[in-house]
């Protein structure tokens, strides 16, 4: 997963050290399936379903882990702004800035190889929050996904 934003440029080690000290700040509890979780999604380059990450679980672990438990730590991750869910993909990503609450999500997203972007268009979500509230409408998050081929495969074609 990769983030637009050059101060955000993290290897999944930053990411765990944000998310840390994002749950630090916020007295939020990082137990350990929450930190593995978190982990397994910011070690993959690519959208992980949850399936994917039980199976990851279980390897790593005494046996396989209960979906519940996986579900449950991806809840808290999504809840806190630390993961995305990608809604077409049914797929997480990690959060390139966790330290940013209740942002709103734009990612390019590649049909072919599934490299994802999340962006940084806040013009965009001013303006669709604008809009929302032209129409009475009070938006509580919003995740925007751009299909296509990102720069490497649309070279390769």
């Amino acid at each position: 997963m990769h983030c637009t934003h050059p101060e955000h440029e993290h290897a999944s080690a930053d990411l765990l050290g944000s998310l840390e000290k994002a749950c630090a700040e916020r007295g939020l509890r990082l137990t350990e399936i929450r930190r593995r979780v978190f982990e397994l999604v910011a070690a993959d380059s690519r959208p992980v379903k949850a399936y994917d990450l039980l199976e990851k679980v279980g390897k790593q672990g005494s046996g396989p882990a209960a979906p519940p438990t996986v579900y449950r730590a991806l809840d808290f991750l999504m809840r806190n702004g630390f993961v995305h869910r990608l809604e077409t993909l049914n797929a997480y990503v990690p959060c390139p800035h966790p330290e940013a609450r209740d942002h709103g999500s734009q990612f390019l997203i590649c049909e072919q190889c599934q490299e994802t972007l999340e962006l940084d268009a806040e013009g965009v979500a001013d303006r669709l929050r604008a809009q929302a509230k032209e129409q009475g409408f009070k938006p509580h998050r919003h995740t925007i996904e751009v299909y296509g081929l990102c720069a490497r495969c649309s070279q390769a074609h």
